[in-house]
């Protein structure tokens, strides 16, 4: 699993070009065309880091319901639908002592269901292989450096969540935010508190947009420009830090 960063081919490790370049296949999961240039980054780093002969296999990425009424059971069927995949592509298009790749966005630690999924494949025990995780640059990273701010401050906690779980209400005894996978502008819930947003999406791309300042004036704003971006690529990633006080 080698992390590729938020987007920016520059956010290539050293460690993840040599990986790419010593892999012999890479599993591409196609996600339609209105992510077709998320594949296609994805492309253009293989061209400019794997070895000659390498192959690429493809695979459709399995539909998923973004707005189930039972979210748990319905990411747990939508992964095992992706370990059918991953097993078919370890079974059968990989010869005993290669090695596949696949190419996972941000860092496969964080908000990333490859590392799991894997684990699955192995607990079935219908194929046998070893893993390494290369760690990349992460969309929380990215997206701090592009605002030049930190993630921490001396002696205070942090924690990263989901839109979902920000609507539910504030942390307890945190003033510092992190909020990935929010789908219905969650920050929205919020306006009443002393918060500061640093927000971003499609950050380290060509279409990158970055907006910042006290939540209660910019929060208009965010809102517009995601929806319009949304409706323009026909998808969006975006994570955004709130900080109080």
């Amino acid at each position: 699993m080698i992390g590729i960063g938020a987007g920016d081919p520059d956010h290539l490790t050293l460690q993840a070009v040599r990986a790419i370049g010593a892999a012999d296949a890479f599993l591409i999961l196609e996600k339609g065309e209105e992510k077709a240039d998320l594949t296609g980054l994805r492309r253009a780093m293989l061209d400019a880091h794997a070895r000659p002969g390498h192959r690429l296999v493809e695979g459709r990425d399995p539909d998923r319901d973004r707005t189930p009424a039972d979210y748990t059971p319905t990411v747990d069927g939508w992964r095992s639908a992706r370990a059918e995949l991953f097993e078919r592509f370890i079974a059968e298009d990989l010869a005993d002592g290669e090695t596949g790749a696949f190419l996972v966005w941000g860092d496969p630690s964080l908000y990333d269901s490859t590392l799991a999924i894997l684990d699955e494949v192995l607990e079935r025990g219908r194929v046998a292989f070893e893993h390494e995780v290369v760690p990349g640059i992460s969309s929380i990273s990215a997206l701090l450096a592009r605002h030049r701010t930190n993630l921490n401050r001396v002696g205070r906690p942090v924690q990263i969540t989901t839109g979902r779980r920000l609507a539910a209400g504030w942390p307890d005894d945190v003033d510092d935010v992190v909020v990935m996978l929010d789908a219905r502008h969650a920050f929205t819930a919020h306006l009443d508190q002393d918060l500061f947003i640093y927000w971003g999406a499609y950050v380290g791309t060509p279409d990158e947009i970055l907006v910042s300042g006290r939540l209660a004036e910019v929060a208009g704003r965010i809102e517009e420009l995601r929806t319009e971006a949304r409706a323009r690529k026909g998808w969006i990633m975006d994570t955004y830090l709130l900080r109080r006080g």
